[in-house]
């Protein structure tokens, strides 16, 4: 598994090399700091979508969730992020120097669970844009695929749990 890690990692680096695709990595890299692309994108779910105005707010809360448990994993596992001993030169900084779980994959998948559910176009719209964020942290170089791998799995655990919930609560309007 760690060579494999090591090696897609490499290749999906090397991708950076591309001017065009490392401007598009540290976009997406930066919108996704803190959950933030996807808290934002909650809310104004919750502002445009009144009929379904507290499923939004629920799955914003689930997905800010997700990216809090993914933070707390970090301090548990500690596992350093890519660098200087793998020939790897990061294309962002980071706010911390721990990988796994990648908090950005978890934030991302955990919307895609919480907000595909609530109408069609989030179905349709999250997911590649979530996608695309899990990879971009790869092409920057700051996350070994399995950290991506499980953050997802953590988000996306995070938000099925919690669907029941979100879906349960009163309408706003």
């Amino acid at each position: 598994m760690h060579d494999m890690d090591h090696r897609l990692l490499s290749a999906l680096r090397d991708c950076g090399t591309d001017p065009r695709v490392a401007s598009a990595a540290r976009a997406l890299s930066r919108t996704g700091e803190h959950g933030l692309l996807w808290i934002a994108a909650g809310l104004a779910g919750a502002a445009v979508d009144r009929e379904r105005r507290s499923a939004w707010l629920r799955g914003t809360a689930l997905t800010a969730a997700a990216h809090l448990a993914s933070m707390g994993v970090k301090r548990i596992v500690r596992r350093p992020r890519p660098g200087d001993p793998e020939g790897i030169e990061p294309l962002v900084r980071t706010v911390g120097r721990h990988s796994f779980p990648s908090s950005h994959a978890t934030s991302a998948a955990a919307a895609t669970v919480a907000y595909g559910a609530l109408r069609p176009v989030s179905a349709h719209l999250v997911p590649p844009l979530a996608a695309a964020m899990c990879v971009s942290r790869m092409v920057v170089g700051v996350h070994y695929p399995s950290d991506i791998a499980a953050g997802a799995a953590l988000g996306a655990l995070t938000a099925r749990v919690g669907a029941a919930w979100m879906n349960g609560g009163h309408s706003d309007a």
